[in-house]
């Protein structure tokens, strides 16, 4: 039957307050408006941050509920609404909860990727107009970050959707929306990781496994991976890992042990746990003299507390936010690597389930039992 421009009905998983477990519903998704993009989605990676907004609301920026969350993930454009021309009806794309209008002073500057098209609003659950285009039991359900990959059919702005190849497999490309492309530009694009360094990369889920893999694909020579699960380590190794040291098996605080074991510190360190705690330990890790920390993980409102010296010697501390790419323009060429067979996607992927299942596929999250779970729609 034709959708277009019609309301569709589908099935969405919403979380209604937050601490609660999400529920499937029937939702209404309406048609998109000026420069809007519907798309019908086909999978869905579980990143744990969608975890994080519903059940660590303390730690994060509050966000409006009724919510659907997800955020990465890839379909088909069902409609586009008018004055849209960068996709069409039936193309293969991945939804983006980083934007690139092109136009704005950050798309034209080579220093960030933080696009300001429509922030303000995407951040607080809206589009453009200040409203939503999904709805559930009569009343408007908030976007995640603009997106709502949690669902059959969602609508985005034209900036927030890039197209793909028409063979991409959606099941796995759509990794390459949220954790893959974070933790792999971490390396690539933040640190500027150089043939021949020390890495080590604290947290191996999806985001730390990706930097692991960011860091083989820049030519580090060594790359000790950090975990307290010692079963992380095998598909550490996938991605490139050389070592592995686990905090656990000692006494002593994990930056000591590191920095005996390479001899003073690293050159490149990555946090991708969103901890506090080893944020400080990723950062007195690298080598004072010109060691740089880049934080990955994601957290909002604790407080990081540093010494002078921490930094005065020569270490550099920064950040990245969607590992650095210009999303538009970018995402397109990491799902063409992974196609040629340059950038892994299948191994990321320990679990598939349904989008009744969402639930489940946060609770392997929280027991470490997961990579990335992917809903498929």
């Amino acid at each position: 039957m034709e959708t277009e421009g019609k309301v569709i009905k589908c099935k969405a998983a919403v979380a209604w307050e937050p601490g609660k477990p999400v529920s499937t519903e029937e939702v209404e998704v309406a048609p998109p408006k000026v420069h809007e993009v519907r798309i019908k989605i086909a999978a869905s990676g579980v990143c744990h941050s969608d975890w994080s907004y519903l059940y660590e609301a303390g730690k994060m920026s509050p966000r409006p509920f009724p919510l659907i969350l997800g955020h990465e993930g890839a379909g088909v454009v069902e409609s586009v609404g008018p004055g849209v021309t960068k996709v069409s009806k039936g193309d293969k794309v991945i939804p983006l909860f980083v934007p690139q209008c092109g136009q704005c002073e950050r798309c034209l500057s080579s220093k960030t990727n933080l696009c300001t098209k429509n922030w303000a609003n995407t951040q607080q659950g809206v589009l453009a107009d200040g409203t939503s285009r999904i709805t559930c039991k009569n009343q408007q359900v908030h976007q995640f970050i603009g997106i709502s990959t949690f669902s059959e059919f969602t609508v985005v702005p034209e900036d927030n959707v890039t197209k793909i190849h028409p063979d991409a497999p959606l099941d796995k490309v759509c990794l390459l929306g949220c954790g893959v492309a974070t933790g792999y530009g971490a390396a690539l694009n933040a640190a500027k990781v150089e043939a021949g360094s020390t890495c080590a990369v604290f947290g191996l889920g999806a985001v730390g496994l990706a930097a692991v893999m960011g860091c083989k694909a820049a030519g580090a020579t060594r790359i000790i991976a950090v975990d307290i699960n010692p079963n992380k380590f095998e598909i550490a190794k996938t991605f490139g890992a050389t070592e592995f040291v686990n905090p656990k098996d000692h006494s002593k605080p994990i930056q000591e042990v590191l920095r005996e074991l390479t001899n003073g510190g690293v050159d490149y360190s990555f946090e991708c746990v969103g901890n506090v705690g080893v944020m400080r330990a990723a950062l007195e890790v690298c080598s004072p003299a010109g060691g740089i920390c880049v934080i990955v993980g994601w957290i909002e409102v604790e407080e990081l507390t540093l010494a002078p010296l921490d930094i005065l010697l020569g270490r550099t501390l920064k950040g990245t936010y969607f590992g650095g790419w210009k999303s538009v323009e970018a995402v397109p060429i990491l799902v063409e690597e992974y196609m040629i067979g340059r950038l892994l996607l299948d191994e990321f992927v320990t679990h598939r389930l349904t989008l009744d299942q969402v639930n489940q596929a946060f609770d392997l999250i929280v027991r470490g039992k997961s990579i990335r779970a992917v809903i498929e729609m």
